[in-house]
């Protein structure tokens, strides 16, 4: 019995030599590498209000915007260990971004970043304007395949997931169609609002309002689970069998931190993530919200890292 208590103590002196930054440091920051506004930035900030007082901590958001969030991703990467710095990082950041032809990037944060848990999913509608000819995606492939080159996709810009969503449409359909990129989904949205191009994949985060208020048509889900502001859309692979694309926002943090901080951590979120103000106002904001622990988001992260490589090779897609 001495000897076992021993050992507990021994394991408990371990822990807390390994957290010591986490106690001591009363403030820590949560980096988004969104502009503020946007649905990445609010799943940050919520999820920092919420870990604050589970932590025992001042949670702060900082906005390192850049790249696709590359900016903040190597930030992450490149501070102490010690989870007094952590980054909300998006599927795109991770699976897209850093396999692009050319990329050239400073980090590669799919593999130097730890994925510590999901916080929220992020569904991405097929949209159309309310006012335009398009009653389905069978609408738009069919004009599509009378017109080859002719109707357009927009995107937030080449090398989103936007972008993909729209090139991996073609590759499974066999359709000519034209990408048109923006500067951001807000521009995007406005051009498909004026019919000036005819459709696009984006977040549902970013069009939800649009069409409850029936300014665009939702004519397809991306994934197969049903989007709770819409339950009765269908999803996309109902028509286009493998079609299955989900966006996700994780924390991420050092590949260098304990595992006890990391444990630590994914526990904090998981708690984070069961308190029904959160979930309300993260469901509230068009995301999804839905908590993975490591496992889980590291399979998740892989699965998409393979899925966006193969499109990107298949279309030779190079960075900016």
């Amino acid at each position: 019995m001495k000897r076992r208590r021993l050992t507990i103590a021994a394991a408990l002196l371990a822990a807390a030599v390994a957290l010591p930054a986490m106690a001591q440091e009363r403030t820590v920051r949560i980096l988004s590498g969104a502009s503020a506004g946007g649905s990445s930035d609010m799943a940050t900030r919520l999820l920092a209000d919420a870990l604050g007082p589970i932590l025992g901590v001042r949670a702060v958001v900082e906005n390192r915007t850049g790249v696709n969030g590359i900016v903040a991703a190597q930030e992450t990467a490149r501070s102490t260990p010690d989870g007094s710095t952590t980054f909300i990082c998006p599927m795109s950041t991770m699976s897209i971004t850093p396999q692009l032809v050319g990329a050239n990037l400073p980090i590669d944060p799919g593999v130097e970043l730890l994925p510590i848990a999901n916080v929220a999913l992020s569904s991405y509608g097929f949209v159309v304007a309310a006012n335009g000819p398009y009653r389905s995606v069978q609408d738009v492939l069919a004009a599509a395949r009378a017109k080859p080159g002719q109707v357009s996709f927009a995107s937030a810009g080449v090398g989103s997931a936007q972008h993909l969503q729209g090139e991996l449409l073609k590759q499974k359909t066999g359709v000519d169609m034209v990408h048109v990129p923006y500067r951001g989904a807000s521009p995007a949205i406005v051009d498909i609002l004026g019919g000036r191009t005819d459709f696009m994949i984006t977040n549902m985060a970013d069009v939800a309002r649009h069409v409850q208020e029936g300014a665009l048509r939702l004519l397809a889900i991306s994934d197969e689970e049903p989007f709770p502001l819409f339950p009765d859309v269908p999803p996309l692979s109902r028509l286009i069998p493998g079609f299955n694309v989900v966006g996700w926002f994780a924390l991420c943090g050092q590949k260098a931190m304990a595992p006890e901080l990391v444990n630590r951590l994914e526990a904090a979120v998981r708690r984070a993530m069961a308190d029904p103000a959160v979930v309300r106002r993260m469901s509230e904001g068009g995301l999804t919200p839905r908590f993975e622990d490591r496992a889980a988001i590291t399979q998740r992260l892989a699965a998409d890292r393979a899925l966006w490589l193969g499109v990107i090779q298949a279309v030779n897609l190079r960075a900016n």
